[in-house]
């Protein structure tokens, strides 16, 4: 944790005006020292402090980060309003990427099926750029490799497949026989690839290696 006068708010000598109650929104006079920290230390909420710098007055108020806050609030066993604030605000605005994720992803889509591939490209990087869920990465990537496989960009192509087994895309079927895969499909890479993750066929061709080595496959 970094000292305060780190954070360039406080230095050395700085004296404290005023602070946060223990409890709700009133503020308290920094009447002693003692008073004063058992305020910072037993504080439930927001920490508001009044300043005043050695060499003039400070208007400014340092307020803990949202984390911290959360954090404190949790380890003193009581949340308070701005807790449950936060937590909303935090809720709202996950729920807010993931609709624009989605709009990308249906917007990519329109795009591509256009030929717009470059346009494509850019909705489903956008969904990919806004911390996805794991399912709407492996979806994502899939179709940011069919968009660099149509533009014949190989080995950007060749890595978001990648990019899209890693996130749990298993759909070997498809990825071997998809039209919009054709270009990677003509690599070495892309076997080398794919028979690292379909686990399938690493086993079908375990099971014929054995019936080979016993004499299963001899008529």
């Amino acid at each position: 944790m970094a000292l305060a006068h780190q954070t360039g708010k406080f230095e050395v000598g700085d004296k404290v005006l005023a602070t946060s109650a223990v409890f709700g929104e009133e503020i308290w006079p920094a009447a002693g020292y003692g008073q004063t920290m058992y305020c910072i230390r037993q504080r439930v909420g927001p920490l508001y402090m009044k300043m005043e710098k050695r060499f003039g007055k400070w208007d400014g108020a340092a307020e803990l980060s949202e984390k911290e806050i959360i954090r404190a609030e949790r380890n003193s066993g009581v949340i308070s309003n701005r807790v449950r604030e936060i937590q909303l605000q935090n809720y709202q605005r996950k729920m807010e990427q993931k609709m624009q994720r989605e709009e990308d992803l249906r917007m990519g889509l329109r795009l591509y099926k256009d030929g717009k591939y470059e346009e494509a490209l850019e909705k489903f990087e956008s969904v990919l750029g806004s911390k996805p869920e794991i399912n709407e990465s492996s979806i994502a990537s899939y179709n940011v490799a069919c968009c660099y496989s149509k533009l014949d960009r190989i080995q950007a192509g060749i890595s978001a497949l990648e990019d899209a087994l890693k996130a749990g895309y298993e759909d070997f079927k498809r990825i071997r026989t998809d039209p919009d895969l054709e270009n990677l499909r003509k690599t070495e890479e892309f076997n080398v690839l794919l028979n690292k993750y379909d686990e399938s066929f690493i086993n079908e061709n375990a099971i014929n290696a054995i019936k080979s080595l016993f004499g299963f496959n001899k008529k």
